[in-house]
């Protein structure tokens, strides 16, 4: 009999990678290991079924439960496995198939406008240095130091970064260059005449918005978005926390994954905007408190325990170079302030983009999401929480759930026995997206097919068996993409009723603790990726919402980068955005005594 190999070598098609790895360790661990970035949804816990690859050459370790549960006999006998759970026994070759990668999906960069009046925290000063010669022997920081000076911008430090290059910078130019000075600090030394530019970038749990702003016009010359690489290592902050906490590197491989991936964009954005990243002299980040501290390395254990607390709830100036961005050397990443442990700067953010702080009307602002904020203004008050919405809205948890990719499912219409779909890209269907689903389980309580407690009804032509339950036909397999049928199931209802009643329980117990009626409210704001796409109506129809007249929603978009791209550009606004975290009453849904009556409540439709 053979010894058992120590090491064994996977090889990844039709990627055409190849690693070495430990005997004993999981396919996902491989996968990692060789930049396969598979979809793993519940963090490698074997919940989700989202990392499937197929068998193609060598012996894998037995099912395990959670095997025999995700995969149907089907495709256990065409040789998959959950890459989460198979571990190879010898060399072996694995097949993935696309829907088990993080390819790219469609992403929200836009929102709304707002002008507000310039004033970065970086300024341009074009100066003239007289060089040295044998009767002026000053040291060449003293020169630059006497040059600002004399423009009337003192005092004036060079940050250790840019003295480093300071001096080539200087013969480079022949003595005539552009600083950027930040509130008395030099943070880059360029050429006469370049332009001063910034970074803004939401850093959502699922996905990336980054925007290049000319800071001395504030006009947005490029923007772009990217999946959150992190989503290799779990789909919600839960499971990232649990990376973190349960790897010795967890914490630095996700921060420097992220970055690795933000430097990637930057080069991006500088490519369309005919610019360079050393032009890039201020960034703000901003991003839920877990992303905020995974980003700024700070340790995220006491987020996942009760009382959830965060490490720093304070704004923070970082050095860029010091989190691994390549930026100008002396760039700083300005991090706006959270609010609480699940209510982060993203939602200062948005706030401010909305001036909610200043609106004299009755909203609601949401920015719904893996986590969902929710904020009350009335009266000079703001009220705020956060929903556990889960990741259904993305797509995970559900039968034939996906991401907002081509051949996603995104609207559903039932007329009589009759379903019409349309899907991202107009390609045919291979899945459904968050607001495909929405779509799909409204028109199925309009048309009867779900009742008030989401349990599927007989006596439609797409209802079929499925179990000891029944499924809804959505695309049957002849004209699906994958020669499948695309189902809505009563788990993926079930799904669909604790999302939404967790965001309308939030929703509801703001309401409660101002003492008004939902009826009162005079504006609701939906932001986020999915709030961009859903349909208002689908969401009131299945209770997501109060029932208020459509005119009072105002769906827009990504506003927690729109934001960041304003604090980019104005002092002032990052002086509102602290000013709105301190005003903010956060509010604890678990242990608020309505919460549970109002949880229960929304679950029906």
């Amino acid at each position: 009999m053979a010894e058992p190999k120590e090491h064994v070598r996977v090889d990844w098609e039709p990627i055409g990678r190849r690693v070495v790895i430990p005997a004993g360790e999981t396919l996902l661990a491989a996968a990692q290991a060789a930049g396969v970035e598979l979809v793993a949804l519940c963090g490698g816990a074997g919940l989700c079924g989202s990392c499937r690859v197929r068998r193609m050459e060598g012996e894998l370790s037995p099912l395990t439960p959670a095997e025999e549960e995700a995969l149907t006999p089907e495709e256990i006998e065409a040789g998959y496995r959950l890459a989460c759970q198979a571990r190879p026994l010898s060399d072996v070759k694995i097949d993935v198939p696309p829907e088990s990668l993080t390819t790219p999906q469609r992403l929200q960069v836009e929102g709304q406008e707002v002008e507000v009046p310039l004033d970065p925290v970086v300024r341009p000063v074009d100066l003239e240095i007289v060089p040295p010669n044998l009767h002026d022997l000053r040291a060449d920081d003293l020169r630059v130091e006497a040059a600002l000076a004399e423009k009337g911008v003192s005092p004036a430090s060079i940050a250790p970064p840019v003295l480093t290059s300071l001096s080539d910078s200087l013969r480079a130019h022949g003595w005539s260059v552009r600083l950027a000075h930040r509130q008395g600090e030099v943070v880059a030394v360029l050429p006469t005449g370049t332009l001063l530019l910034g970074l803004a970038v939401d850093v959502g749990t699922t996905k990336l918005a980054a925007y290049l702003v000319d800071l001395e016009t504030g006009r947005t010359l490029a923007k772009t978005g990217a999946m959150n690489p992190q989503i290799a290592y779990g789909e919600d902050v839960i499971a990232r926390i649990g990376y973190a906490n349960d790897h010795p590197d967890g914490r630095r491989v996700l921060q420097s994954r992220l970055v690795a991936t933000l430097n990637e964009m930057v080069a991006d954005l500088c490519a369309e905007a005919d610019a360079r990243p050393e032009q890039v002299v201020e960034a703000v980040v901003v991003g839920n408190t877990v992303m905020h501290h995974l980003f700024a390395g700070l340790p995220v254990r006491q987020l996942g325990t009760s009382p959830y607390v965060p490490a720093v709830a304070r704004p923070m100036d970082l050095r860029a170079r010091d989190l691994g961005l390549r930026l100008a050397p002396g760039a700083y990443v300005y991090l706006p302030p959270n609010i609480a442990g699940y209510v982060g700067a993203d939602h200062v953010s948005m706030l401010l983009a909305c001036e909610v702080h200043r609106t004299r009307k009755t909203t609601i602002a949401l920015d719904i999401g893996t986590n969902t904020e929710v904020t009350l203004a009335y009266n000079g008050r703001l009220i705020s929480s956060s929903c556990a919405s889960g990741p259904a809205f993305e797509g995970a948890h559900l039968k034939d759930g996906m991401r907002a990719a081509p051949g996603a499912i995104e609207r559903v219409w039932i007329v009589g026995e009759r379903v019409h779909i349309q899907t991202i890209g107009n390609v045919p269907p291979v899945g459904i997206c968050g607001s495909g689903i929405l779509d799909a389980i409204a028109q199925m309580v309009e048309a009867g097919v779900l009742d008030h407690r989401g349990q599927i009804q007989p006596g439609h032509p797409r209802v079929r068996a499925a179990g000891k339950n029944r499924a809804f036909v959505l695309a049957p397999a002849p004209v699906s993409g994958h020669g499948r049928d695309v189902v809505v199931t009563r788990k993926d209802v079930n799904e669909i009723q604790l999302a939404k009643g967790a965001i309308r329980a939030g929703i509801e117990v703001l309401l409660a603790e101002a003492g008004i009626p939902a009826e009162a409210v005079e504006e609701v704001i939906v932001a986020g990726a999915f709030g961009t796409y859903l349909d208002i109506e689908s969401a009131v129809r299945v209770g997501m919402f109060p029932p208020l007249p459509l005119d009072r929603f105002r769906q827009v978009g990504n506003a927690a980068g729109t934001g960041a791209r304003q604090m980019l550009v104005s002092a002032a606004r990052r002086r509102e955005a602290e000013e709105i975290a301190r005003r903010v009453e956060y509010v604890e849904l678990t242990v608020h005594p309505a919460f549970r009556r109002c949880f229960v409540d929304a679950l029906s439709f």
